[in-house]
C-alpha cells in the first residue's frame, strides 16, 4: 500500500508544482488596480482597523456603491492579519480560491471518472487559459476567483446529486450558492438556468420537487444568506434598496457606469485574447465527450455543455458588461477542452503499433508535453515578469509604494486630483497607500485640484489637474521622480 502512495505522489506533487508556481509567483508585484480589487482594499483596510465585520465602509461610511455581501472581504482581513497590509495579502484569497478550484477539478477527475491524466490535462488547461490567470481575474484581489470556487463546487455537487441521489451533495450545492452569494451576491444565482436545463434534461425535476432534503437545502440557503442581508438592514437602513437597484435591477436590465457592450462581447473576447490557445478545441472536446462510450464522460460532457451556454446566455443578455464576468466559465471550458486532449493521449497509450516499436511507451507523455510546453511557459514568464500594462495611469502608485517602503524620501506634500463627475471617487487606488503612509506618520494627502491654496507643494498625476491649476496659479516645478512632476503654488495668476 505505502509503494503504491509513494509511486504516485510524484503525480501529484508535479500538478501542484505546476499550479502553484503562476498562481502565486510574485503576486503582489503590481500596485493595487482600479476598481473593485482598490474597493476592496479600501474596505479590508477600514474593517481590519474598526473591527466592524458587518458594514464594509469607504472614507468611514457604509459603503453604498458596493453592496456586495462581505465574505471575500472577510478573508482579506483575515489575511491581512496573518501577513501584513499589502497587495500580496489582499491578494492571496483569490490566488488559494483558484488553487481549490484547480485541486476540485484533479478530485472530481480521480474519483469520478478515476483517471489521474484526465484531471492532470484539465487543470493545465485551466490554468494556462489568459483569461482565468489575467487582468481582474485569479491573481487579483477581486470576487470573481472566490465566485467561481464555490459555483464550481455547487455545480459539480448537483450533478452528482443526480448521477447517484446521495443526500450529502444537494447540502454541498446550497452551501455553496449561498456562499457564492455571499461573495458577490445576485451573479451567484446565474449558474441556476444551466441546472434547471439539465435537471430536465436527465428527467429529474420531479424527483428533486418530491425530495425534502431538497427544500431543507433550500432552507439552510435562505437563512445562510437572509441572516446576513436581514443584519446589514438592521445596522445600515437603506442597504437593501441600494442591493435591489445595483444588483438585481441596474446591472441586469440597464448599463452602469458605462460598460455596454454588444451581446457577442464574451464569445469575441474569448476568440480574439482570453481564450486563444485553446477555443478551437472546443468543439472537438464537446463532440468527443458526446460519442464516448464512457457514461460518466458522455454526461460530464453534457452538464459542462448546459453550463457554459445557459451561463454564456444570462451574461451576455445583461446590459453591463465587463470582460472578466465570463470568469466562472472557465473551468467548465477546461473540462470540455481536456476530454479531447485525453481522447489523444489515451489513443497513443493504448495504441499497439506503439508498443512494437518501443519498450516503454513515452509517446502520450511526450504529446502532453510538447502541447503545454508553450501556453505553459508564456503563463510563467507572464506571471513572473508581471508587466504593467497601464504604466502612465499607475505611477502614482509606484512612487507612493516606494515611499512606504523607503526606497525614496519625500514627505510633506499633497496629491491632487480632477475631482469631476465619477472622477471624485477615481481614486480609492491611490488612498490606499496614502493610508498606509500616514499610518508611518507621513503628512501626505488627498485633494481636489479647486481645494488647493497658495503655497502648498502638491504632486500632480493627472493633466485636468495640471491644466486647472496652470490657468489660476503660478506653479514651479521643485522635484520629479517617475516622470511625476511635484509642483510648489506660488500664487494666484
Amino acid at each position: 500500500m505505502s509503494k503504491n502512495i509513494l509511486k504516485d505522489s510524484w503525480k501529484y506533487a508535479l500538478i501542484l508544482l505546476l499550479i502553484i508556481i503562476p498562481l502565486f509567483q510574485h503576486l503582489g508585484s503590481l500596485t493595487i488596480r482600479l476598481w473593485d480589487e482598490s474597493r476592496l482594499a479600501i474596505n479590508a483596510y477600514e474593517m481590519y482597523h474598526s473591527g466592524n465585520y458587518l458594514v464594509p465602509t469607504y472614507d468611514g461610511a457604509p459603503d453604498m456603491w458596493n453592496t456586495k455581501p462581505p465574505l471575500m472581504i472577510w478573508l482579506q482581513v483575515l489575511s491581512m492579519k496573518l501577513f501584513g497590509v499589502n497587495e500580496t495579502a489582499l491578494r492571496l484569497p483569490s490566488a488559494f480560491a483558484a488553487l481549490f478550484t484547480c485541486l476540485l477539478i484533479l478530485l472530481i477527475a480521480v474519483r469520478y471518472v478515476k483517471n489521474f491524466w484526465f484531471g492532470f490535462i484539465c487543470v493545465l488547461v485551466l490554468i494556462t487559459s489568459s483569461g482565468y490567470l489575467g487582468l481582474h481575474a485569479v491573481r487579483f484581489g477581486e470576487y470573481d476567483a472566490l465566485l467561481t470556487l464555490f459555483l464550481t463546487l455547487g455545480c459539480f455537487s448537483f450533478f452528482f446529486f443526480i448521477e447517484t441521489a446521495q443526500k450529502k451533495y444537494i447540502y454541498f450545492f446550497f452551501i455553496s450558492l449561498a456562499l457564492a452569494v455571499l461573495t458577490k451576491s445576485s451573479a451567484a444565482l446565474m449558474i441556476l438556468p444551466g441546472i434547471f436545463i439539465y435537471t430536465l434534461i436527465k428527467k429529474k425535476l420531479l424527483f428533486l420537487l418530491k425530495n425534502k432534503d431538497v427544500y431543507i437545502g433550500l432552507l439552510v440557503f435562505l437563512l445562510l444568506c437572509g441572516c446576513y442581508y436581514f443584519l446589514r438592514e438592521l445596522y445600515n437602513p437603506g442597504y437593501l434598496q441600494a442591493v435591489m437597484q445595483n444588483e438585481f435591477g441596474g446591472r441586469f436590465f440597464g448599463t452602469i457606469e458605462g460598460h455596454k457592450h454588444g451581446f457577442w462581447y464574451y464569445y469575441e473576447n474569448l476568440i480574439d485574447n482570453r481564450y486563444t490557445k485553446w477555443i478551437f478545441l472546443l468543439p472537438c472536446g464537446i463532440l468527443t465527450g458526446i460519442l464516448s462510450k464512457n457514461m460518466r464522460i458522455k454526461n460530464l460532457t453534457l452538464f459542462s455543455t448546459i453550463t457554459i451556454f445557459a451561463f454564456f446566455l444570462v451574461i451576455s443578455s445583461a446590459q453591463t458588461k465587463l470582460r472578466w464576468y465570463d470568469l466562472p466559465l472557465y473551468p467548465f471550458l477546461a473540462i470540455l477542452v481536456g476530454i479531447f486532449i485525453h481522447f489523444i493521449f489515451l489513443f497513443l497509450k493504448e495504441e499497439k503499433r506503439i508498443f512494437h516499436y518501443l519498450k516503454s511507451n513515452i509517446i502520450p507523455y511526450v504529446f502532453l508535453f510538447l502541447i503545454f510546453i508553450a501556453p505553459y511557459r508564456e503563463v510563467v514568464n507572464k506571471t513572473y515578469k508581471q508587466k504593467e500594462d497601464s504604466e502612465d495611469f499607475y505611477r502614482v502608485n509606484y512612487f507612493l509604494r516606494d515611499i512606504l517602503r523607503g526606497k525614496i524620501q519625500k514627505d510633506n506634500f499633497l496629491v491632487i486630483y480632477d475631482g469631476k463627475s465619477w472622477k471624485d471617487w477615481d481614486t480609492s487606488h491611490i488612498k490606499f497607500y496614502l493610508n498606509l503612509l500616514q499610518e508611518q506618520g507621513k503628512n501626505i494627502s488627498l485633494k481636489k485640484c479647486g481645494d488647493v491654496t497658495t503655497g502648498k507643494i502638491v504632486l500632480i498625476y493627472q493633466d485636468e489637474s495640471k491644466e486647472f491649476l496652470e490657468e489660476k496659479y503660478d506653479i514651479n516645478v521643485i522635484d520629479e521622480f517617475y516622470n511625476l512632476k511635484i509642483y510648489e503654488i506660488i500664487g494666484e495668476k
